[in-house]
C-alpha cells in the first residue's frame, strides 16, 4: 500500500510539472545579430483548434549557407523539415515522416529571440488557420 501511495504522488508531481505555464519570450533578436540555433527545445504550441501541446524539436545545419534541418516529435508523430534563415526570421516548410499516425504537410515561421528561442506560426496544408509555437532551447 506505501509503494502505491508513494507510486501515486510521483505521478501527480510529475504531471503537475508538464502543466507549468511557459516562460516568457525574449526579445526579438536584432536581424544582424542572431544567436545560434541549432540544438534541442522544448515546444509549447496550439494548434488551429486551439488544442495544447508539446514535444521536442531538434534543429540541425543544413547543407548550404543559413540552410537548417528541422525534426519534431509531437504526440507520438515525427516531423520533418527544411528551412531558410534570413535575419531573424526561419521560415520553413515541413511534412509528417511516413508511417506516422497522420501524413501532414505544412509551412510556417519563426522569429528568433535574443535568448536563441524560436516562436511562431505553424500552418497545415489545407486549413486556414495556423498553429503558434514557442521553442525554447534545452540547456547544452
Amino acid at each position: 500500500m506505501k509503494k502505491i501511495i508513494i507510486l501515486l504522488l510521483l505521478a501527480l508531481t510529475l504531471s503537475a510539472c508538464g502543466r507549468k505555464p511557459p516562460a516568457p519570450l525574449g526579445a526579438d533578436t536584432p536581424a544582424d545579430n542572431v544567436p545560434d540555433i541549432i540544438g534541442e527545445y522544448a515546444l509549447n504550441a496550439k494548434d488551429a483548434t486551439g488544442e495544447q501541446y508539446g514535444g521536442s524539436l531538434f534543429v540541425t545545419a543544413g547543407s548550404q549557407s543559413n540552410e537548417y534541418n528541422l525534426q519534431w516529435l509531437v504526440s507520438g508523430d515525427i516531423q520533418e523539415g527544411v528551412g531558410t534563415l534570413e535575419g531573424n526570421q526561419l521560415t520553413f516548410t515541413w511534412k509528417s515522416v511516413e508511417g506516422t499516425d497522420q501524413y501532414l504537410t505544412g509551412h510556417g515561421v519563426y522569429t528568433v529571440t535574443v535568448n536563441g528561442e524560436l516562436y511562431g506560426e505553424r500552418f497545415v496544408d489545407g486549413v486556414d488557420e495556423p498553429g503558434t509555437e514557442s521553442a525554447y532551447p534545452n540547456p547544452k
